[in-house]
């Protein structure tokens, strides 16, 4: 199937991923989106583990996918796909981060509906990924971040309080 410049199916990706058992972290704008931001985008971006297990895994994904763009490999930042439901971006080591294992640990999986429920990178990190790249054209998006981290602190502090 040839893509649709105007098609986007996040849960198409999504399922795909999954049906290949890969470990990834959701980052970027579509991470920023489901923990709160307003924004609009047209792909996803995701950081694997890259076990070599599991970057395999994720080139059969890819193909399942008919993604168009560079040979997966260690050594690119960031690999930019076209496929059958929309951009996706794999990205090895996002700025201001040490890769999978460092966003792990604060990631939570996310129900999206239709039984899809991918890691995504918390508040914290993705506001941390904004400012470490330190563009201009950021600034709005950081901005955005840190009030959706101030909004989830006051929540947390109310459900604390609730609970005594």
């Amino acid at each position: 199937m040839a893509e649709d410049p105007t098609r986007f199916d996040p849960y198409g990706l999504f399922e795909t991923l999954d049906r290949h058992r890969i470990s990834y972290i959701v980052v970027g704008a579509f991470a920023r989106v489901v923990q709160g931001a307003e924004e609009l985008t047209r792909g996803v971006d995701i950081v694997p583990s890259t076990h070599p297990e599991n970057l395999r895994r994720l080139g059969q994904a890819l193909e399942d996918l008919n993604a168009r763009g560079p040979t997966l490999d260690q050594a690119t930042p960031v690999h930019e796909f076209a496929t059958d439901c929309g951009q996706l971006k794999v990205v090895v080591e996002p700025a201001g981060t040490r890769g999978y294992d460092d966003l792990r640990r604060a990631a939570t999986r996310e129900p999206l509906g239709r039984g899809v429920r991918p890691s995504v990178a918390s508040t914290g990190d993705l506001a941390r990924m904004l400012a470490a790249l330190g563009r201009e054209h950021d600034l709005p998006k950081l901005q955005m971040m840190r009030r959706v981290m101030e909004l989830e602190r006051g929540e947390l502090q109310r459900s604390r309080a609730i609970e005594r």
